[in-house]
């Protein structure tokens, strides 16, 4: 059955009945579904939504895919083809605000419901989701001189994004105005501009506003680290998200350091001090309500002063084990080592890796009623009911060893040391596990037998080690493939043993690649889960402790017991199709026997 498109013709809305006559006709739903749509848009509020939002929100049936629904995504690329205009899925880090609010007014957009998302010297690439709206058409294409190329994309998002970006984009012209841009190397020179101008102040409403929206994107696009950084001419935004760094905007000097002392205002740091580096923290919420914590850093930089902020968000902080990625036999010997009711459990990774995330986990499944956990942290990465926590505080000389001291005396079961950094603190740590208590702490060693090194190196004699250590776990985050558009691949011999080397593991039936879609940014990831190294420091690992040359005994001897190395663990995650040999490469340290 051939459907007419859009009877109207050419400048007119998205007409209900032409596109559910175009969705029956392509068999994506049923007749009954086709009149029930058509007779319940009677309400004014449903008569104002897009064609495409109304729809969504009947959450009709796919008659094509069982079980699915047409959500607003689905229907946008049904009208995209329908009208023959290509559907664009709008990646909001890949806009660049800045340049895309100059193509149009504000009041343009929001007259004719388009938004411009790339420009090029030649072309401008404009969305909408009124694809037979054309009166516009020319008139831009007049006065910007360039071509105009038409894409469909969802109504609900652009209308979002475009008051998110025109909003910003007002609120850093409003911050910009009146003062000159400000040029020269921050820190080693500044330049002196005449005339008395003033850089906007941490507190003027746009400068705030800049700040919630900074944040509010933040939390928005699943970052784990805001990044504020100086640079020569302008300043940059980077967001880290699943490991990677993302520039998402760029700021006039003057602006940026205005946003850099609000954060720091709202972090209780000393806002006049640039030349030492500073922590705080920010507690807020995120846009579903979560309480979200941010640790905030800043760093004299020859252009300025940088900030970095680490979200802590307790749906990430506190998970499952199966969810991070613990599973199988490294999950029972990890359980097998903290069901201990005394001892020292060292998790070591360098910064990043998830140590944090694996502590609070564990820490919360043995914070029942009838024990009493205290940590000692440098600083409180998030506040935890179930714990008594303290945050070292080195102005006041409160360390790591005098904290420990201090919460030695308030009757605790299981402590946590945020990081063993010297011997006093190794020593505090020692006398604890040596008095009963289960002592969780962490160290930065490539590996889980180098942990044992590490300590002799800080000069603790090797019978306390025998006597108090019994657990030591390594890991580290591995990129997750995306399981929107992996798909089996082909993989070499060559490949497989450099990551399953020396222990020559049969190569998998099928492994997976993600080429990269619109859900994961073309990357071909989305998450990440840990690779561990789960190490018991059984008695006959301890006769290898004697001695910082016998390191790779004691790792030869942890692998005969049924320890696996970063790499194998992450072969076990390529053979179940959950990441890459790449991927594994990056992020593990050789293989050693």
């Amino acid at each position: 059955m051939a459907v007419k498109v859009n009877k109207a013709g050419n400048n007119t809305l998205v007409d209900l009945k032409d596109f559910l006559d175009y969705l029956l006709a392509e068999g994506r739903i049923a007749q009954a579904d086709h009149d029930s749509a058509m007779l319940g848009r009677r309400s004014a509020e449903d008569r104002n939504k897009h064609v495409l939002h109304y729809l969504a929100d009947l959450e009709l049936n796919d008659a094509k895919v069982a079980g699915k629904k047409l959500d607003i995504e689905s229907l946008t690329m049904a009208l995209s083809k329908q009208s023959g205009q290509d559907y664009y899925r709008i990646d909001p880090l890949k806009i660049d605000a800045a340049q895309v609010t100059q193509v149009m007014s504000y009041a343009f957009t929001q007259r004719h419901h388009i938004l411009a998302v790339e420009v090029s010297p030649v072309e401008v690439t404009i969305t909408s989701a009124e694809p037979y709206m054309t009166s516009w058409e020319s008139d831009l294409e007049h006065v910007l001189q360039k071509k105009i190329k038409r894409v469909i994309s969802n109504p609900v998002e652009i209308k979002r994004l475009t008051t998110e970006l025109y909003s910003l984009s007002s609120s850093i012209s409003g911050a910009t105005e009146g003062g000159p841009q400000k040029k020269g190397i921050g820190n080693l020179e500044q330049m002196l501009e005449l005339g008395g101008a003033k850089d906007p102040e941490a507190n003027d409403q746009h400068i705030v506003n800049v700040v919630d929206w900074l944040l509010q994107y933040a939390f928005d696009q699943r970052a784990s680290d805001i990044h504020v950084e100086p640079r020569r001419e302008k300043g940059t935004i980077r967001f880290r998200i699943d490991g990677v760094l993302y520039t998402v905007y760029s700021l006039p000097m003057q602006v940026l350091g205005a946003v850099t002392s609000r954060l720091k205002i709202l972090g209780r740091m000393n806002v006049a001090e640039k030349r030492k580096p500073q922590d705080g923290r920010i507690k807020t919420k995120s846009p579903n309500g979560n309480e979200i914590e941010l640790r905030l850093s800043t760093l004299p930089t020859a252009f300025g002063e940088k900030l970095v902020m680490r979200i802590f968000d307790p749906d990430v902080l506190l998970k499952p084990f199966e969810e991070l990625g613990l599973i199988n036999d490294d999950l029972i010997r990890w359980n097998d080592i903290t069901k201990n009711n005394n001892g020292i459990v060292i998790i070591t990774g360098p910064t990043g890796s998830g140590k944090t995330t694996t502590l609070y986990s564990t820490l919360k499944t043995l914070a029942t009623e009838e024990v009493n956990v205290c940590t000692i942290e440098d600083p409180i990465e998030m506040v935890e009911d179930s714990f008594n926590q303290m945050q070292v505080q080195e102005n006041i000389d409160l360390n790591f060893a005098d904290g420990v001291k201090a919460l030695l005396r308030q009757d605790p079961d299981i402590i946590m040391i945020g990081e063993v950094r010297d011997l006093p603190t190794a020593e505090m740590a020692i006398q604890a596990a040596l008095t009963g208590h289960l002592v969780f702490t962490t160290l930065h060693t490539n590996d889980a037998p180098s942990a044992i090194t590490r300590l002799l190196e800080l000069g603790v004699p090797s019978y306390l080690i025998k006597a108090t250590v019994i657990g030591i776990m390594a890991q580290r985050l591995v990129r997750v493939l995306c399981p929107h558009c992996k798909q089996p691949t082909s993989i070499d011999q060559d490949a497989w043993d450099s990551i399953t080397l020396p222990w020559k593991v049969k190569l998998p039936k099928h492994v997976y690649e993600a080429p990269g879609c619109l859900e994961c940014r073309e990357t071909g990831f989305k998450g990440r889960q840990g690779l561990y190294e789960v190490m018991p420091f059984t008695e006959s690992l301890q006769q290898y402790s004697d001695d910082k040359s016998n390191l790779p005994a004691l790792r030869k001897q942890a692998y005969k017991e049924g320890m696996l190395s970063l790499r194998l663990s992450g072969a076990q995650k390529v053979a179940s199709g959950l990441t890459t040999v790449n991927e594994i490469l990056r992020v593990t340290p050789e293989n050693k026997n």
